[in-house]
Parts: structure tokens; sequence; C-alpha cells
């Protein structure tokens, strides 16, 4: 299969306009991923090499230090989430909702939405049975929260050719792992149609920080610089755009990086044609505007 037998290309230039309520132009949305590693099997990500090479195992320093995040960085986040009071939504691991159970309790008090990242912080690729992984993972997250995942991401964005297939059976409706555009788009399965919704590989913390190496402040310049952009972009042609933020508790609720979601969180809040969005509300709006507009889904 190739990618195109899913998504036509279909430049951004010359599409029917979107168009949000109340004059807003750009519809953000934050995503805070909580994962639940295991020192025993290979870690997703690491900071430290072992002295004398190969892979330890248990490897307690690097799941320590991304269980720091689930720890403290979490709540170091949370608490500039609430001062902005903004929604987020929540991607766990279907396995993370009863290994920590107070964030899971956190995010329900809330009202934030939760979307599936998997049962396991495992490529997708390599779980034994990816329709089980998927349904323990809606699972989960019903029966901790009383209503089904509508969204999904993959641990990783990763997929398997079949993802979107199984997702539309298993009753998803939309998915973030294809970051190509900045507005929502329409996937083809053997089923229903299912909704892209744009995620990020560019202000993402995972990205920035463990892959390119920026300094922490990078988040902040690169969120206020990307927002700045998409509305620009948006106002030079009367249509709507998404924005993603994605925060790692590990990584973005480390103590000299947080202050740097604050300060990016300031200037987007700063603006009126900015609105603050779950990834359902996005799908709604989206699926509400194409209908509106006559615009077959």
């Amino acid at each position: 299969m190739k990618p195109t037998e899913r998504i036509d290309y279909d430049p951004i230039e010359g599409r029917p306009a979107l168009h949000l309520a109340a004059g807003a132009r750009v519809a953000v949305w934050l995503i805070v991923n909580v994962e639940e590693w295991s020192p025993t099997e290979p870690m997703p990500r690491t900071v430290l090499t072992p002295p004398a090479g190969g892979v330890p195992s248990p490897d307690v320093p690097n799941w320590a230090w991304h269980e720091y995040g689930n720890r403290v960085g979490f709540w170091r986040v949370l608490r500039i989430i609430d001062r902005h009071a903004i929604p987020a939504a929540l991607a766990i691991n279907g396995s993370a909702i009863g290994a920590y159970p107070q964030i899971t309790e956190a995010a329900i008090k809330r009202q934030w939405e939760f979307i599936g990242h998997g049962y396991t912080q495992k490529n997708m690729q390599k779980v034994p049975d990816e329709r089980l992984d998927i349904q323990r993972t809606r699972d989960a997250i019903t029966a901790a929260t009383g209503r089904r995942p509508r969204g999904w991401l993959g641990p990783g964005l990763t997929e398997t050719w079949e993802t979107p297939d199984l997702l539309v059976e298993e009753g998803f409706e939309y998915v973030c792992d294809w970051v190509l555009d900045d507005q929502p788009t329409q996937l083809s399965t053997r089923g229903d149609r299912i909704v892209s919704v744009p995620y990020t590989q560019e202000c993402n913390d995972v990205a920035m920080m463990l892959i390119q190496h920026h300094t922490a402040d990078e988040y902040r310049r690169r969120a206020v610089d990307q927002f700045d952009q998409i509305l620009a972009d948006a106002r030079a042609d009367d249509s709507a755009r998404v924005m993603a933020l994605v925060v790692h508790p590990y990584i973005m609720g480390a103590p000299h990086r947080t202050k740097y979601l604050d300060l990016a969180l300031d200037h987007i809040r700063g603006h009126e044609e900015a609105v603050f969005c779950t990834g359902e509300q996005i799908l709604d709006w989206y699926t509400a505007d194409r209908s509106a507009a006559g615009v077959p889904r």
C-alpha cells in the first residue's frame, strides 16, 4: 500500500474555506502525552547510555528519568494549564490509566479529552495483535472515564498499513499520526473515512529537545513563530487553521523548561483570533463546517 491510497494530494491553496466561530482564525490544541515505560523493556527514549555499552536490563536510570515526569513534571505542567484556564487533551497509554490513577483523576476532574495512545509505549508494528492493542486501549479509557475515546495517536506516531482500517472498525473517528497539513483532512479506509486532525512534529518537545538538542527556550520561540505564521496564513486566505502544541511531562515538565510553555501560552492567548480546543472539538467543528458548506466529507 502507498500513502496516496489513503489520501489524495490536495494543496491548501484553493480549498473551500473553513470558518471558526466568533471571528477566530486558529484552533489551538494542547496535547499532554502520558506513557508507562517498563524498566525491563527497551526504552522508547534514552537520556543516558551505559558506560560499558550494551542495553542494560533493568534500565533503571532511563526508566527513572521518564518516571520523574509522571511523579513531578506532570503536576508542574498541570499548574500552568490551570493558570491559563484552557482545555487540554491527554494522549495516554491504556496501561497508564491504572498505573498513574492520580493523573487519570486530575484529567477527568478538568474534563480533558482522553486520546488512545496504544496500550503500552511500543511501536505499533511490533505489538503481537494490533486490533487487540487498540481494543484494550479503548476499553481502559472507557472504563475510567465513562466515554469511549474518539481520537488516536500511535506511540511515536507509529502505524501499520492496516491501522486506519482497524481504528474505524473499533469506533475511532480521528487520528493524529498523519502530520501533513494545517487543516483537518480525511483518510480513506476499507470502511468509513477517518479524519486526520493536525498534530505536530515541530512544536513537540520530543523533537526539539531529545532529537534536535535545542535549549529549553526553543519551545517558546518556535511556538510563537509558528502561531504568528499560521495566523497570517489564515488571514491571507480567510480560512481557518489548526495548530497543535505537544508536551511530555518528562521533558517539558523538567524545571528548567516549564516556564517556556507558560510564555508560549501567554503569547497565543493574547490573540483574540486564537481559540483553544480539544481534538474532538476540532473534529466536530470541521465536520459541521463541511456539512454546512455542502462539501462532501
